[in-house]
C-alpha cells in the first residue's frame, strides 16, 4: 500500500476540537506574484500602518495581522486557515486522540458558537449540551464578536476547573446556564459490543489509535462469538467527523484484499496520490454494512467510499457530509502553520466525495424524537459559505440529518443493518460481490 509522508486529520469544519488537515509540503510551487499583485500589497501595508496610526484606541498589531491572513484563507474555502504556533500545537495534541476541554465539536454560525455534537462521556455530554446548541455566552462574556478559535481557547483551561456556559436551543423559552467541569477529554476512537449473532463496531474519529483499537476489537468479538455463529459486522461511522488519513486508508484496508482505497488529485493533473489496498480481510470475508449519516465526513467518507466501490460492504443511511478536500499544513517554525486546501479526495471508482458526499446503497432515515421535532439537525459541506464546488454535486448538495438514538432500541438504522446481516431484510445487492467492483488497476 502507498504511503504518504502525511497525516490527514479530515473533519466537517468542526473548530479547534476537530480540524481538517494534511502535513506535509504542498504539492506544486504557486507562479510568482506579478506586479499588480505587489501593487495590492502594498495597498494592505498602508492600510495597516494607518489603522495602526490613527484607529481610536492601539490595536494588537498581532492580531491584526492574525486576523488579516485569516481572512485572506478563509474567502478561499471554509477549511483553509492560519494558525498561530499555540493553535498548532493544539492541533498536533488532537491527532494523538486525546486533549484537553470539554468534549465538543464546534463551528460558528450566526456570530454564535454552534455545537456540532457532543462527544460521548465526556463532561459537556454528562453536563446536558446538546448537537445542535448554540452557545451565547462563556462565562458570562458574549460571543458574539469573537472569533472560533478565541471562543474555543476560552472554553479552554486548567483540568478540574469550571466554565459557566449560555446557551441558546430551539424550542427552550429562555437560556440555558450550564456549568461544565473541564477534564482530559480522551476520545474513545473505537468502542464495540457483540449484539447476539452480529460484531458492532463504531468509530467515532481517525486517530493514532483508531486502527490498533479497531484489531482489538474485532479480536475480541471473535472471542466472545465462533466463527460458524457470527453472521457479520455492522461498522457505524455515523457522527464521525473524520481523521487521519492513514488510519482511515488502514481501516479500509483491514476489510479489504485489494483495489484502490482512495486517491487524492492536486492542482497539477499529474499531482495524483493512489493508496491500495493489502492482502488480508480481517473478518475473513465475513458480511460487512457500514452506516452512515450527515455527520460522517471526510475519512469517514474515504472509509465508506472505498468500502461501497470495492463491493466490499453494503452502506446504509443517509447522505454523508460530503467533505471531499485534503488540507495540507505547512509549518511556518515559531509562527505557527498553515493550512492549506490543496486537493480533492476520489473513491476507487473515481468520484469525488466534495459537495457530494457518500450515496447509501440503501436509504434508512431516522426519525427525530417529539422532543428533537422542528430542529434542523442536516450537516452537510454544501451548505458552507464558501465551499469548493464538487465535480459530483448536484441541486441536491450533500449532506442530511446527524442524528443517532442514544439507545439501540429506537435506532432504525441499526436494526435494518442487523435484520440485513440476518436475513429478514432482503436487497438483491446484500450481500456485495467483490468480484464486481469497480477497480481503478
Amino acid at each position: 500500500m502507498m504511503r504518504k509522508l502525511s497525516l490527514l486529520f479530515a473533519g466537517a469544519l468542526m473548530g479547534a476540537s476537530a480540524m481538517s488537515l494534511v502535513y506535509g509540503a504542498p504539492g506544486s510551487t504557486a507562479n510568482a506574484a506579478g506586479s499588480e499583485t505587489y501593487k495590492q500589497l502594498a495597498i494592505f501595508g498602508d492600510i495597516f500602518e494607518r489603522v495602526r496610526a490613527q484607529y481610536v484606541t492601539p490595536p494588537d498589531d498581532k492580531s491584526l495581522v492574525e486576523n488579516a491572513i485569516n481572512g485572506m484563507l478563509t474567502s478561499l474555502d471554509p477549511h483553509s486557515s492560519y494558525m498561530n504556533a499555540e493553535e498548532a500545537q493544539d492541533m498536533r495534541v488532537q491527532t494523538k486522540g486525546e486533549f484537553g476541554g470539554l468534549g465538543i465539536e464546534v463551528t460558528m454560525e450566526n456570530d454564535l458558537v454552534k455545537v456540532i455534537t457532543p462527544i460521548d462521556d465526556t463532561p459537556a455530554a454528562k453536563a446536558g449540551v446538546l448537537a445542535g446548541d448554540y452557545i451565547a455566552k462563556i462565562d458570562g462574556e458574549e460571543v458574539r464578536g469573537l472569533s472560533l478559535n478565541d471562543a474555543v481557547e476560552k472554553m479552554r483551561g486548567l483540568v478540574n476547573t469550571p466554565i459557566k456556559l449560555t446557551i441558546l436551543r430551539q424550542g427552550a423559552d429562555k437560556p440555558i446556564e450550564l456549568t461544565v467541569v473541564r477534564d482530559i477529554i480522551k476520545v474513545k476512537a473505537v468502542k464495540f459490543r457483540v449484539e447476539n449473532d452480529i460484531g458492532y463496531i463504531k468509530i467515532t474519529s481517525f486517530t493514532e489509535k483508531t486502527h490498533d483499537d479497531l484489531e482489538n476489537a474485532i479480536e475480541t468479538i471473535e472471542k466472545q462469538v465462533p466463527n460458524e455463529k457470527l453472521k457479520g459486522y455492522v461498522l457505524d461511522l455515523r457522527l464521525n467527523p473524520g481523521g487521519l488519513l492513514d488510519q482511515a486508508v488502514s481501516v479500509s484496508d483491514a476489510f479489504l484484499n485489494r483495489g484502490e482505497i482512495v486517491s487524492t488529485r492536486g492542482r497539477d493533473p499529474k499531482d495524483v496520490t493512489r493508496f491500495d489496498a493489502r492482502p488480508g480481510d480481517d473478518i475473513d470475508g465475513k458480511p460487512l454494512v457500514v452506516l452512515v449519516n450527515g455527520g460522517s465526513a471526510s475519512a469517514s467518507e474515504i472509509v465508506a467510499g472505498a468500502l461501497q466501490d470495492l463491493r466490499r460492504a453494503t452502506v446504509v443511511g443517509t447522505q454523508s457530509f460530503g467533505k471531499g478536500s485534503v488540507q495540507t499544513i505547512v509549518p511556518l517554525g515559531e509562527n505557527g502553520a498553515l493550512r492549506l486546501t490543496t486537493a480533492l479526495y476520489y473513491t476507487p471508482s473515481g468520484k469525488s466525495i466534495q459537495g457530494k458526499g457518500i450515496t447509501p446503497d440503501i436509504k434508512v432515515d431516522q426519525p427525530l424524537p417529539p422532543n428533537l421535532q422542528g430542529r434542523d439537525l442536516t450537516r452537510g459541506e454544501s451548505d458552507l459559505k464558501g465551499h469548493i464546488k464538487g465535480s459530483e454535486e448536484g441541486d441536491d448538495g450533500s449532506g442530511s440529518a446527524a442524528y443517532v438514538p442514544p439507545e439501540p432500541k429506537d435506532d432504525l438504522q441499526l436494526i435494518f443493518a442487523q435484520q440485513l446481516l440476518r436475513g429478514e431484510k432482503t436487497d438483491p445487492a446484500f450481500p456485495p460481490n467483490p468480484d464486481k467492483a469497480v477497480l481503478n488497476q
